[in-house]
């Protein structure tokens, strides 16, 4: 066989892995959007910034740990700011830089919105898997994020939760 081609069970698990990619961000965004007014994006910037500490963190830095272009970032922050959930400001150590603070509306949102998306994260993903299933899904996934991300620039997003 050439070993060009994928064989019958990697393809399986290819195309399986190719529609949970598609198909996730679509359930996660549907709930967010009909519960919160929140876009799946919108909901992650303000996440990120409540773990913050002070809940602050410099464009730059939030654009990395969303793995957001600053462009696309200045946006979705450009829009939160609007509905109050978010204020920029210049940076103190750094006048040429900008952070975002998540304000009090920010935070009470992400307090409101995050028990419907943890739900939503459970119904779909984790109460479909066994407790061995998660620890597998956390190797495998950490396999391919070695691949993808192989000078850890978002690593310590995905290792947050670890012990």
């Amino acid at each position: 066989m050439n070993e060009i081609w994928l064989t019958k069970e990697q393809a399986a698990a290819w195309v399986r892995l190719a529609a949970v990619v598609e198909l996730l961000p679509n359930v996660l965004d549907s709930q967010l959007r009909r519960d919160a007014d929140l876009t799946n994006f919108e909901y992650y910037v303000l996440a990120m910034l409540s773990e913050a500490p002070q809940k602050t963190l410099r464009m730059t830095a939030l654009a990395a740990q969303t793995n957001a272009t600053l462009p696309r970032l200045s946006h979705v922050v450009r829009r939160l700011e609007e509905r109050k959930m978010v204020e920029r400001f210049p940076c103190p150590e750094d006048g040429r830089a900008t952070n975002a603070r998540l304000t009090l509306d920010g935070w009470h949102k992400v307090e409101q919105t995050a028990p419907g998306h943890v739900a939503n994260v459970r119904k779909h993903v984790i109460d479909a898997l066994t407790p061995e299933q998660i620890a597998q899904l956390t190797e495998i996934t950490e396999g391919i994020l070695h691949r993808l991300d192989p000078d850890g620039a978002m690593t310590a997003m995905y290792y947050r939760h670890d012990d």
